[in-house]
C-alpha cells in the first residue's frame, strides 16, 4: 500500500511510519517543517493535503497542532469541504470518549491543563460525523498513552476507553491494522493495549 503519514515526527507519527515500513508498504512521511527526511506539509494547505490523500491508498493524520487549536478545528473543516476521495484516518483524543453520561474531558478529575487540546479534538469527532461522502475514521488511543513496548495485542471499543494506557507501538499497530483491513469506516474507535503492564515497557 501507499501510506501518507502527515506529522510524521510525533509521538505517534514516527511509531506509525515505523510500523508501516515493517509491513512493507511504501510510506511517504509529512512534516510541518520537512525535516528528518520528511516532506514539508501544513495541515493548513488544503489543496496540496487533498493531492497527497487522494493520490495515497491510506492517508494518517496525527497533528496534535498543540500551537494553534482554532487552526486545527479550520484546517479539518476546511479539508471536509474539500471532499477528497482518498481514505483518511484521523488520531483523536481520548478526552471525547464517553464517561458515565458525559464525555471524559468533562468527568471530575480530568486534567485542565489537557481540556483545550481534548475540546478541539471532541470538535473535530463532531465535525467529521456529521460529514457526508468521505472516506474516514477517527482513532483515539486510551486516556494515558506514551511510548512503550509493542506487545501486538490490543482490544478495542467505541465510545467508552477500552483500558487506560496504550503505548504508541500498540497504537500504530491498530492504525495499521486498520489501514490494511477497515472495519471502522465513517466512525470513531479507540484501543488499549491488551496488557497494559508489559505495553508500558
Amino acid at each position: 500500500m501507499n501510506i501518507s503519514v502527515i506529522g510524521a515526527a510525533g509521538m505517534v507519527g514516527v511509531e506509525v511510519v515505523a510500523e508501516a515500513q515493517a509491513r512493507g508498504h511504501e510510506v511517504t512521511a509529512y512534516t510541518r517543517s520537512g525535516s528528518q527526511g520528511s516532506q514539508a506539509l501544513s495541515l493548513a494547505d488544503t489543496k496540496e493535503l487533498v493531492e497527497v490523500i487522494n493520490n495515497s491508498d491510506v492517508t494518517v493524520i496525527s497533528v496534535a497542532s498543540r500551537d494553534n487549536y482554532a487552526a486545527a478545528i479550520d484546517a479539518h473543516r476546511a479539508l471536509i469541504a474539500a471532499q477528497p476521495a482518498g481514505r483518511v484516518l484521523v488520531v483523536g483524543g481520548a478526552g471525547a470518549l464517553q464517561a458515565g453520561q458525559g464525555l471524559l474531558l468533562d468527568a471530575p478529575g480530568f486534567p485542565d491543563e489537557y481540556k483545550p487540546e481534548a475540546q478541539t479534538f471532541a470538535q473535530i469527532l463532531e465535525d467529521y460525523r456529521a460529514s457526508e461522502g468521505l472516506d474516514w475514521a477517527v482513532i483515539a488511543p486510551s486516556p494515558a498513552i506514551a511510548p512503550g513496548a509493542r506487545t501486538g495485542s490490543y482490544i478495542e471499543a467505541l465510545d467508552t476507553p477500552a483500558g487506560g494506557f496504550v503505548s504508541t507501538q500498540d497504537f500504530a499497530l491498530a492504525i495499521l491494522d486498520e489501514a490494511e483491513n477497515p472495519k471502522h469506516k465513517g466512525e470513531r474507535f479507540t484501543v488499549a493495549s491488551a496488557d497494559e503492564a508489559a505495553a508500558q515497557g
